[in-house]
């Protein structure tokens, strides 16, 4: 009778390659050591990425771990939850909510232009006072644990759109920060506030920051935006925002 071992390393690779990487990790490596190398071989993960879609975009870029890119590509993802407003402000902390408040409209809006994707219907707005919200996600909750995020560091990808009434001048902020287990700021970008004048094109426009490089302990991502209108009328004539991200992209560990 033939044994595990007698199987050629080529259909054993072929076989393997098709299981899902969680049992491999934690169920497969233990069967043997011949399976044990064989999962930890960058062959095999390499034969996943590319049986899945996963490989780099330029495919002369070979990552140094091929199996976290595949983790990590597996994973990709928008880990902001409810963020084109489907869901009312479910999973939305409102930290300033004043004027009239927050308010959810449907795409596009009085004075307003379509968004660029059509699966996009509808969006946040602000009123006349400071309105601002947020939510903070926990990388590890996620499945990113504290080994991957502190040696591999792959990037975090933020991407945010916004835009004004043509009638109506407004202000737009955005604050995303990277923080420790402590909830202390490791790294942050804070742009300049956007300042959009009364008569305006009314048109989307997206804002987008990357962070790399950003050193060990990062577990907690915070994203916070929002504004008011200028003019101070009652109602919702302020800033408006959708369909907003936040990404742990793999794209940064290819060489």
């Amino acid at each position: 009778m033939a044994a595990i071992s007698d199987v050629p390393e080529g259909v054993l690779l072929e076989i393997l390659s098709s299981v899902p990487h969680r049992d491999l990790i934690l169920q497969c490596r233990l069967v043997c050591s011949v399976w044990r190398d064989v999962i930890d071989s960058h062959t095999l993960w390499k034969m996943k990425c590319q049986r899945d879609g996963f490989l780099p975009k330029d495919w002369r870029k070979n990552p140094p771990d091929w199996r976290m890119f595949y983790v990590l590509s597996y994973k990709k993802r928008n880990l902001l939850r409810n963020p084109c407003a489907t869901d009312d402000f479910n999973f939305w902390h409102k930290n300033e909510d004043l004027g009239d408040g927050w308010k959810v409209e449907t795409l596009p809006g009085d004075h307003g232009q379509s968004f660029p994707e059509e699966s996009v219907r509808k969006y946040f707005v602000t009123s006349y006072g400071p309105c601002i919200k947020s939510q903070t996600i926990d990388l590890t909750e996620e499945g990113y644990y504290g080994d991957l995020m502190d040696v591999m560091q792959p990037a975090i990808v933020i991407k945010d759109w916004y835009a004004a009434r043509h009638d109506c001048g407004c202000r737009y902020t955005l604050l995303v920060q990277l923080l420790s287990k402590e909830h202390t700021v490791i790294e942050e970008f804070c742009p300049e506030p956007v300042v959009i004048p009364q008569w305006s094109d009314a048109k989307w426009a997206q804002v987008e920051h990357t962070f790399s490089s950003y050193g060990p302990g990062v577990r907690y991502v915070h994203f916070q935006h929002g504004g008011q209108d200028t003019q101070f009328w009652a109602g919702w004539f302020g800033i408006r925002v959708t369909n907003s991200s936040v990404m742990v992209d793999p794209g940064n560990l290819t060489a």
